[in-house]
């Protein structure tokens, strides 16, 4: 009975959709191409992630400041019934694709289209997860410099993102699973930072959101919503966290604003002059093989 607003929510869900297919539809120009979230953290101990994701592995994992897309990430999902830990590659293969090489790389999926698209349709009906984490970062542009910030709960506790996985199959039979994060609208106290944020699925939505046999992708749909305003802080941290290989505690410490942006503007002048090339195309996804 504690789940009856999310039925009660599938109606309204399903109108919400359509109308954002057709408003796709007509103005694909104006689709947000923005990319989020694109780095997290995942620094619980493992035994507290275990409690609150009540899966029977015993993963023992070291804490992850700077969780970067292609590399392993922690899911949990329901296999046979049960709840089952995994990890997977952040940034998800369709199972359709031939060459994940030259496919654009999957790492977040927008709640108004997960439906839609032909990349999600069928992990949104199937394949939901739960990515454990601890909070991400986000980029804001001042002055013309992106200064990072880390958004992390207020009571600094776990939190589950939704996620979707998929399983790819190569031509010689190896097998690939992958991931990608839901985001949805930023909830209003951190639109101001950017106007997108990861989907955070309650603890007693858990069975809800897992429960693909029982509850359909229009249903599921209804836990897609911004954050209640509140839960989360933000605040800015040093331009460290920009590269993927660094990744320890003093990414999540705060910093002033200046010292931010004096960082900022010393790793910009002290980068060596390079000579303009043109675009490549993006293969991170090679990294997975």
């Amino acid at each position: 009975m504690t789940l009856q607003p999310y039925y009660l929510g599938a109606l309204f869900e399903r109108c919400r959709r359509l109308w954002n297919r057709a408003v796709w539809l007509v103005q694909p120009q104006q689709r947000d191409k923005s990319r989020m979230c694109g780095r997290y953290m995942v620094i619980s101990s493992p035994e507290a992630f275990r409690r609150l994701f009540g899966y029977f592995e015993q993963p023992n994992f070291p804490p992850r400041y700077n969780v970067a897309p292609t590399q392993p990430i922690p899911v949990v999902r329901v296999v046979e019934g049960r709840r089952q830990f995994a990890l997977v590659r952040w940034g998800l293969i369709p199972p359709w694709v031939k060459d994940p090489r030259k496919f654009t790389l999957l790492i977040n999926a927008r709640a108004e289209s997960v439906n839609d698209k032909p990349a999600f349709r069928y992990p949104m009906r199937r394949r939901r997860c739960l990515m454990p984490a601890d909070g991400f970062y986000e980029w804001q542009n001042e002055g013309g410099l992106k200064r990072p910030y880390c958004v992390r709960p207020k009571d600094r506790r776990a939190i589950a993102f939704a996620g979707l996985w998929e399983t790819w199959i190569g031509p010689n039979g190896e097998e690939v699973e992958t991931a990608a994060i839901i985001t949805t609208n930023a909830s209003r106290d951190l639109a101001a930072l950017h106007d997108r944020m990861p989907v955070v699925v309650p603890q007693d939505a858990f069975d809800f959101w897992l429960d693909c046999r029982n509850v359909d992708a229009t249903m599921a749909g209804t836990l897609l919503a911004p954050a209640a305003e509140g839960m989360f802080d933000a605040y800015p941290v040093s331009p460290a966290v920009n590269r993927a290989e660094n990744d320890d505690p003093a990414l999540i410490e705060p910093v002033s604003s200046q010292q931010s942006a004096a960082a900022a503007v010393e790793a910009d002048v002290s980068a060596p002059a390079r000579r303009e090339k043109k675009p490549k195309k993006d293969e991170r996804q090679s990294s997975l093989f």
